[in-house]
Parts: C-alpha cells; sequence; structure tokens
C-alpha cells in the first residue's frame, strides 16, 4: 500500500527504522577511520633509524622506507574516501524477493546502497558501493523487469541524519508487511532547487542512464539526448564507474573531462569526488594545453577562421617562416677563408631541415646545413676539420641565437598580428586576413588569449616540438640582477609585491617615502606581451579515457586537440547538434572520427527531459522546430502550471529589474539572467540585487542549469552567436521552474 505524505505516524517510523541502520553504518564508519589513521601511524614509524650521522641508508632502512610510503598513500588515500563520503553515504535501500531461499531458509533481502561499500566487523555488507554489480538492480529494476526487487527506496539524508524516504513499488501490490511511502524518488528530486553547483543523481539514475554508465570501457561511447536529459551527469557517474571497475588502467593512465567554459567545470568539480573519485583532470575547452589559460571568446567570423582546419595549412606555413627582425646574412672567417651565406641560401637550408626534423629541436641539424653551404663555397682543405671549425665559430654561434632560436609556438602565433604576413602566407582570403591580425593585435593590447587560440597554439607546438633551452653564455652570479625579465630564471619576484610603494626612509615615524621600481612579477603582469608568454608549454599529456561533454560546440582544430591527448583511450562523449555553436558540423564532424580512429562505436539515446517544467521546454521546442526541424526533441516530465513570461520595454535595465525581482520572490535557487554583450555592462548591477543572481553570457550557460532564467534579447542573442538560434536554445533551455523573456522595444 503506497501510503500518504499525511500519515506521519508511519512514514516517522519508517524514517526511524532506517536511521537505525544508517546509525549503525556510521559507527562502523568511525572504526574505519580509526583503523586507518592505525595504519598511518604505522606507516610513519616504518624507515625510522636511530644510527646517527649521514650516509647511504642500510638496506633494510631502503625497505623500511619503500613500505613507509606504501601505508601512507594507502591510508591516506583511504581518509580522503572516507571524508569525503561522510555526507549523504546511504542514499538506497532494496527489498528483494529470491526465488530460491538461502541457507537460513528466507527469501527475503535487504541490501542497502551507498557512495562506497562498509562492511562491520564480520564482514558483512552494510552497504554496497553504487559502482558495485550487487547495486545494478537499484538502478535497473522497473515494474516491468524487476529483476526480484519489490520496493526500491531513496534515503534523503542531513549529515548522519535520515530527514525523509521516498520508495518506488517494482510488483503491482505490494506485500502485506511492505510499507510504500511518496510518489516516488525521481519527481521528488526534480522539484529542488538548483544550487550554484550540479548535484549528483546517484539516488535517482534510471535504467536506461545506467545502461550507458556501465558500458563497456573500450572504444567510443557517445551519449546524445536534448536540453535536460541528463547527459553530462550521466557521463560523470561513467567516469567514476570506470575508474572503479578498472582502477589500475584508468587511475595510471588518467582520465579527462573537457568542459565547455570555466563556468561548466566549476558547476560540475565536486560531482566526481561526492561520487568517490578525486583522480579525475578536468579541463575546459580553453584549459586542454598545458601551460595555457584562455577564456576570451572571438567574434564569431573570427573564430570561424581558426577553428577550421584550413587554418592547418596556414599554421604550417607560418612554422616555416624566418623569425621577424632576425639577421639575413651570415658573413665570417674559416680557417682563412671569408665565407658568405645570403638570405636566399639561409631559406633554402631553413626548408631542408624543417623537411626532416622540429624547429626547436633541430640546432645542430641547422647548423651542420649551414656548414655544408659554407663548404660549397670554400672546397678547400679537409672537409670534416673545416666543418668542426665553422661549428666551433663563435661568429657562427652569435648568428644562431638569433637566426635559429628556439620558438615559443605562442611568440609565433603573435606573428600573425602582421596582416601583411597573413596575406603573404596565402592560405585566406584578404578580409580572414583582416580579422586573424586583428585578433591577435587585441591579444597583445589586452594580454589574453582567445579560446580558439589553444588549439592553434597545440597544432604550432606539435609542429615546433618543445622549447629547449640552449647553452647560457657564462656569467657572473649577481649579473642576474641587471637581467630586464629574471622570471625566465625561475625568480618570480626581486623584491616586495607592489610596484612603486612608499616605504619609511630615515628614522622616526616621520621619515620621507621613495619609489621601489616595479619587481619582475609586476612587470609581468602589467606587460600584455609578458602575460601571454607567461610560463611554459609543456609536452602533450595523454590519457586513458576522454570525456567530451557539449562535443557539438568543439571546433574541428579543438578535435584535433583532443585527439592528440587520447591517441590510445577510450571515449565517452556527449552532446546535442541542436544546441551547436560550431557552425559547420560536417567538417568538424570529420575531424572528431579522425580523432577516435577506427575504435569500436556504442550510442545512447536519452529521449527524457528531467530539467525543464513542460511548459518551458515546449516553448524553446517550437523556437528550434521552426529553424532545425530534425531537432532531437526530449519529452519534459514534470509540469508546474507556470507558462513563460514574455515581455517587451523600451528601457531594458528598469524591466530586467523588476523581472528579476519577481522571479527571486517565486523559486529558492539561483536565478540568472543571460544575456547578449550589448546588454551585459547595464544589467551586471542586478547582482547586487540577491546572492541568489548571476548574469551570464550565453554560450557561458552550456552545461548549466537554473531554477530560474530571464533571457534577455533573443534576438541579440541569435545575432552575435557563432551558432545563432541554437545557442538561443540552449539560453532558453536553462531554467528548471520559471523563465522570463524579455525583448526591447
Amino acid at each position: 500500500m503506497r501510503v500518504s505524505a499525511t500519515t506521519n505516524d508511519v512514514v516517522a517510523a519508517e524514517i526511524a527504522a532506517e536511521q537505525q541502520h544508517v546509525d549503525r553504518v556510521y559507527t562502523e564508519l568511525a572504526k574505519a577511520a580509526e583503523r586507518t589513521e592505525l595504519i598511518h601511524a604505522e606507516g610513519m614509524a616504518r624507515g625510522r633509524t636511530d644510527r646517527p650521522g649521514t650516509g647511504d641508508p642500510r638496506e633494510e632502512e631502503m625497505v623500511g622506507l619503500f613500505e613507509r610510503d606504501a601505508l601512507v598513500f594507502s591510508a591516506s588515500k583511504r581518509r580522503v574516501s572516507l571524508e569525503t563520503q561522510h555526507e549523504g553515504l546511504v542514499f538506497g535501500r532494496l527489498d528483494l524477493e529470491h526465488a530460491t531461499p538461502d541457507e537460513d531458509g528466507e527469501t527475503r533481502e535487504v541490501r542497502y546502497v551507498g557512495r562506497l561499500g562498509v562492511r562491520d566487523d564480520d564482514y558483512e555488507p552494510l552497504v554496497v558501493d553504487w559502482r558495485a554489480p550487487a547495486a545494478a538492480p537499484f538502478y535497473r529494476a522497473t515494474p516491468v523487469d524487476p529483476l526480484g526487487v519489490l520496493r526500491r527506496r531513496v534515503l534523503r539524508c542531513s549529515g548522519e541524519r535520515v530527514v525523509g524516504v521516498e520508495d518506488d513499488l517494482m510488483v503491482a501490490e505490494a506485500p502485506d508487511d511492505l510499507v510504500v511511502v511518496g510518489d516516488g524518488a525521481l519527481m521528488a528530486a526534480l522539484t529542488r532547487s538548483r544550487g550554484a553547483r550540479m548535484r549528483d543523481i546517484v539516488a535517482t539514475i534510471q535504467q536506461h542512464q545506467d545502461e550507458a554508465i556501465r558500458a563497456p570501457a573500450r572504444g567510443v561511447t557517445e551519449i546524445t539526448g536534448g536540453p535536460g536529459t541528463g547527459k553530462t551527469v550521466v557521463a560523470l557517474h561513467r567516469a567514476a564507474y570506470l575508474l572503479y571497475s578498472d582502477r589500475r588502467r584508468f587511475e595510471s593512465g588518467g582520465v579527462l573531462v573537457v568542459g565547455p567554459s570555466s563556468a561548466y567545470t566549476a558547476y560540475i568539480e565536486r560531482v566526481l569526488p561526492s561520487l568517490g573519485e578525486d583522480s579525475v583532470v578536468l579541463r575546459s575547452i580553453g584549459d586542454v594545453l598545458a601551460g595555457m589559460t584562455a577564456t576570451r571568446l572571438d567574434p564569431p567570423a573570427t573564430a570561424a577562421v581558426k577553428g577550421s582546419l584550413r587554418v592547418r595549412q596556414l599554421l604550417a606555413r607560418l612554422s616555416r617562416q624566418p623569425i621577424p627582425g632576425g639577421p639575413s646574412l651570415l658573413r665570417l672567417f674559416v680557417m682563412g677563408h671569408a665565407v658568405r651565406i645570403e638570405v636566399r641560401d639561409l631559406d633554402r637550408v631553413r626548408a631542408q631541415v624543417l623537411r626532416h626534423h622540429h624547429r626547436n629541436s633541430s640546432y645542430e641539424a641547422a647548423v651542420r646545413a649551414l656548414a655544408e653551404v659554407a663548404w660549397a663555397q670554400v672546397h678547400q682543405g679537409e672537409k670534416q676539420e673545416f666543418v668542426d671549425r665553422f661549428a666551433d665559430a663563435n661568429d657562427v654561434e652569435a648568428f644562431m641565437r638569433e637566426w635559429w632560436r628556439p620558438v615559443d609556438p605562442r611568440e609565433m602565433l603573435l606573428w600573425l598580428a602582421d596582416e601583411a604576413l597573413v596575406r603573404d602566407l596565402g592560405v585566406v582570403s584578404d578580409r580572414d586576413a583582416a580579422l586573424v591580425a586583428a585578433s591577435y593585435q587585441l591579444a597583445l593590447r589586452e594580454g589574453t588569449w582567445s579560446v580558439a587560440d589553444v588549439a592553434m597554439v597545440d597544432d604550432l607546438h606539435a609542429r615546433l616540438g618543445t622549447m629547449v633551452q640552449l647553452p647560457d653564455e657564462e656569467r657572473g652570479f649577481y649579473e642576474i640582477e641587471e637581467l630586464e625579465d629574471a622570471s625566465q630564471y625561475g625568480v618570480a619576484a626581486l623584491r616586495g609585491s607592489r610596484a612603486e610603494r612608499p616605504v619609511p626612509v630615515g628614522d622616526g615615524e616621520e621619515g620621507h617615502v621613495a619609489a621601489v621600481e616595479p619587481t619582475a612579477s609586476e612587470r609581468i603582469s602589467s606587460d600584455p606581451r609578458t602575460r601571454l608568454l607567461a610560463g611554459r608549454i609543456g609536452s602533450v599529456e595523454e590519457y586513458a579515457h576522454v570525456l567530451v561533454d557539449e562535443a557539438q560546440d568543439l571546433s574541428p582544430m579543438q578535435w584535433r586537440m583532443l585527439g592528440r591527448r587520447g591517441r590510445w583511450a577510450s571515449w565517452t562523449v556527449v552532446g546535442d547538434l541542436a544546441q551547436a555553436s560550431w557552425s559547420d558540423l560536417e567538417e568538424a564532424g570529420r575531424a572528431r572520427e579522425e580523432a577516435f580512429g577506427s575504435a569500436v562505436r556504442r550510442a545512447f539515446h536519452m529521449d527524457t527531459n528531467y530539467r525543464n517544467a513542460r511548459e518551458i521546454f515546449d516553448l524553446a521546442a517550437r523556437m528550434i522546430r521552426e529553424h532545425v526541424p530534425d531537432a532531437d526533441i526530449p519529452e519534459a516530465v514534470r509540469e508546474t502550471g507556470h507558462d513563460p513570461v514574455e515581455l517587451t520595454a523600451d528601457d531594458v535595465p528598469a524591466a530586467a529589474r523588476e523581472a528579476v525581482t519577481e522571479l527571486l520572490g517565486q523559486v529558492d535557487g539561483q536565478v540568472a539572467v543571460i544575456t547578449p554583450a550589448v546588454w551585459r555592462a547595464a544589467l551586471e548591477p542586478l547582482t547586487g540585487l540577491d546572492g541568489r543572481l548571476l548574469v551570464i553570457d550565453p554560450l557561458s550557460t552550456k552545461g548549466l542549469e537554473y531554477d530560474a532564467t530571464l533571457v534577455v534579447d533573443p534576438d541579440g542573442i541569435v545575432a552575435e552567436s557563432p551558432g545563432g538560434v541554437r545557442v538561443l536554445y540552449v539560453a532558453l533551455t536553462r531554467a528548471a521552474h520559471r523563465l522570463t523573456v524579455l525583448r526591447p522595444a
């Protein structure tokens, strides 16, 4: 019998019964924590010696040190696991009916499901880890195929206290001794408020979602579906499941999760730790390349040039260009013979060397090639002696330090600020050359990279090779104080922390003040070019598994960048073409298939919209169908009785203030004002109304959700966005409960 929520005594009795088991679990958890501390202490004691003095450790001491490190590492991981999983540890219960009795003659079994496995002193399971095969019926059971489950119960907990239960009955009629409470766990979860961070769905995973989560690891697993279908959170649960099922492979090889923006990564960053995993590398697409971070977005026309595959030819030609301002003539005497190598021969040598070598690792090859040119001019004496003397000549070394110095791929990309150079490379039209040059002129003014630049730098890095340090000329120790920029030697600052900061000079409290020159780190922060080149681009990190969310937004160049990191990886790819912000989906698809290689493919489709109320999604669905007739339209399962509000106003900021004030009073969670750039500055002050309110651009809302949204100037969103109406579709589907659309008059 399903019990009404008004039957308070029955519900209270069920909660009390569950509390008893939860209390027992936390008691065992406390014991486990104590055992972990003992192991940690034992580990720290290993390897200690009372032997004074220095010298090499004895063999038994080395063994002790190894044992110490192993025990401390293991204990520390377990301690972190116990601490992070403490909140809401037990979230599910299964009441099962087995066809055959167990050894005690019982056919009933109660099985609790939680964030990690917990056993009692007799090693009997008190909680089953949600990723274990024994927990699968919690997610797979349905009334059509109950898998032996009579009742599935979700426990809602606050800390260690059970505050509510919600049941799903899997059989036509409940046994007399089985109470069924509430209207179902899923609907209860869907009506809750949205916060600033994504919640896991580990307690309410549905059957079709669980199938995607537990799919085989190898190959490419694609998860598709319209807005609100839970694609992102299913993919994150899949990452946690893969680490649980094959930890050696995926923890040692690494799991990379790539999202569309820094707002997205901030939103999901706590989901995986809450599922028992903290060994995943989480990156926005502007952070994939180690040593470089970008959040700025190019205008659509510029982004289209930078992201297309044709830019590869532009970068290939750029990588073979001479260093701007470098020498164009080498003159010296070798063994009494005059040598003169002019620009034509220098260009030929450069082309010859770069056919077989990476630029940054071919210094010696370039010297040998120049020596061959010089020998061809002289052709007297012993060739080997001549070549050796040429290579050792100070004039050659000085020339090479300017003509063939290692080039940072970021520095090379900035050469494209010269519009004439871009045109001379002969790949793009004059219009596109102007767009590209303007983008790097902006970068040099502002000191910020665009997101599209990251994939271009990664491509150049693959062509140039890793930066190497040429041997330094011998310096006196104190000469470092005379360097204009000591940061290249790892010195962050030579003096205090504030430019021209006043410091007291003289005795007493009334001394005058003197200005202090900016430190090295302050010069880095104030000079745009130095900020662009700060740090170092490292080697490409490869992973055992790559998870890509909002995959439909990736440009072909970005797919190539990810492909370099997933050469031997399995993949989980999440997307919806109707929400794409990249326009040329055919070219992106080719680049994506190249990244995947010949790996086996499997696909899972999510067709239920759990996020949006039906009234909200109906508006968005009508809009997208007009422009994308074959859009993947899921079914919204929840109604609120509140239709979206559509407004038109002359004074947009005033109307927006009134609209968000009303929305803040209608919902308990976050409210977002989604606006094109033209209104951003005017609407930013609205954030002062309430801590739950934020103002955000449409592209940064990818993968996010809010209790309510105010979508400002839909036509402006379409006009400024690379995906046009598809990005407006994203904006209209971020709200769970209330939506207001505001159009300028």
